[in-house]
């Protein structure tokens, strides 16, 4: 009895380590453990190697030897229970050995290798190492086995990757950004951050038509005008770039750039009558409405502009993006002394907002740490067209999403002020 005793002992200890070893090799910092394997640490180098080339044979050894010495050490409990008492040793060992081995050989180890990860992976990954080196012909079988099935039932190859690796690691970045702030998310510092992150995530999904300035805003200058007036009007503009067009505001010809006017003015000697605003404007460039921010942004620094037209699929202007609004995009709103500052969102005594219906709701799921649908709908009038199937009339009230919508004001076809607030408990309830 004192013989079997001192193996379970053993083998508990011998499963708490190993439960501890995976914890360690899972939430060790990669970034931590390169640094030390750049300083020279051969420990960290051979963590670094087990977790890019061998992490899947590793993982296998680890459940396969957890596995086997849980097995025994429950096989042994059973023997020595069984023969201590013979009617009640079974169902004790059963009871005994699942409280034993959730606690100390699971939770434990576990908390105590996520909070020391890094010095219990370098503690602990030669043995590991060693261990896989043992166990490989099991784990090779249990891997060869496992393929054969998954092939017998049709779901396709085995090979321990999932298809769709870059979209996981992104949802687990995602997931990670929340994790982290989710004890914090009160302070504005925090919320600004983790909108941050979650927008430089987002540049590959995003299109360039979601975070345009539309035509309908769009500041442009006609060819045709006098010299002087077109100079007066850069002059008044809070724009360094203003689309040129020709007879007719579709036709766009150039990209004049208020300091290259300038320019020519004081070449010109003052004389405004032999300037052509034509000639001095840059050739434009036009972009797809699909075209994705971080395309984009690359875009934008291979060719060192600043200032791009977006068309639709019929090759009709839809608006101008430049690399501020990609930027803003990334770190919110920036403005200068010359910025024109147009408040979309009124926040009201109450508690709601009176909101422009052409706010982007990408602007406001940051703002507010809402959480509205921006992938069928960019601006809150789209979201409400979208989701009411309709075109709501004025003093017409929405719940969805949380939040109660009221339109306030309607022109023609087009929803311009939304008053919106959050939804009680007795709201969301009824």
């Amino acid at each position: 009895m004192l013989l079997t005793l001192s193996v379970l002992c053993l083998l508990l200890v011998v499963s708490a380590i190993l439960g501890m070893a995976d914890a360690a090799l899972s939430s060790a910092s990669r970034t931590r453990l390169q640094d030390l394997e750049r300083d020279g640490d051969d420990r960290a180098a051979l963590v670094n190697h087990l977790l890019e080339y061998q992490r899947e044979r590793v993982t296998s050894t680890l459940l396969v030897a957890t596995a086997l010495v849980n097995t025994t050490a429950t096989a042994l409990a059973a023997v020595a229970l069984v023969q201590w008492h013979r009617g009640a040793g079974l169902p004790l060992s059963v009871a005994l050995m699942t409280v034993l081995l959730v606690v100390l050989t699971t939770l434990l180890p576990r908390a105590l290798a996520r909070r020391h990860a890094v010095p219990l992976a370098l503690a602990l990954t030669p043995w590991v190492g060693l261990l896989s080196w043992f166990f490989r012909p099991v784990v090779a079988l249990l891997h060869w086995t496992v393929r054969g099935a998954v092939r017998t039932g049709g779901t396709g190859r085995f090979d321990g990757t999932p298809p769709d690796e870059p979209a996981q690691m992104l949802a687990d970045l995602r997931g990670v950004i929340d994790q982290h702030t989710e004890d914090l998310a009160d302070h504005a510092d925090v919320r600004n951050e983790r909108a941050m992150l979650r927008s430089v995530l987002d540049l590959a999904d995003v299109g360039v038509g979601e975070i345009m300035v539309h035509r309908r805003g769009l500041v442009s200058i006609d060819a045709g005008l006098p010299v002087a007036d077109i100079l007066q009007q850069v002059l008044d503009s809070a724009y360094t770039r203003l689309p040129l067009w020709r007879d007719e505001p579709d036709n766009i010809i150039g990209v004049l750039h208020a300091k290259a006017l300038l320019r020519a003015v004081q070449a010109a000697g003052g004389d405004l009558d032999t300037l052509d605003v034509a000639e001095i404007a840059s050739p434009p460039w036009f972009i797809p409405d699909s075209t994705r921010l971080l395309d984009q942004l690359n875009a934008f620094r291979s060719r060192r502009e600043h200032f791009a037209l977006v068309i639709d699929e019929y090759g009709t202007l839809q608006g101008v993006v430049t690399l501020e609004d990609i930027l803003e995009e990334i770190v919110g709103d920036i403005t200068d002394e010359h910025d024109v500052t147009v408040s979309g969102v009124r926040p009201q005594p109450d508690g709601s907002y009176i909101i422009d219906g052409s706010v982007t709701l990408r602007d406001l799921n940051r703002e507010f740490d809402w959480d509205l649908p921006d992938d069928d709908a960019t601006t809150l009038a789209g979201l409400l067209l979208y989701e009411t199937r309709s075109l709501p009339m004025q003093g017409q009230v929405f719940l969805f999403h949380g939040l109660r919508f009221e339109v306030l004001r309607r022109q023609r076809n087009q929803i311009v002020s939304v008053k919106v607030s959050i939804l009680t408990r007795h709201e969301r309830h009824a």
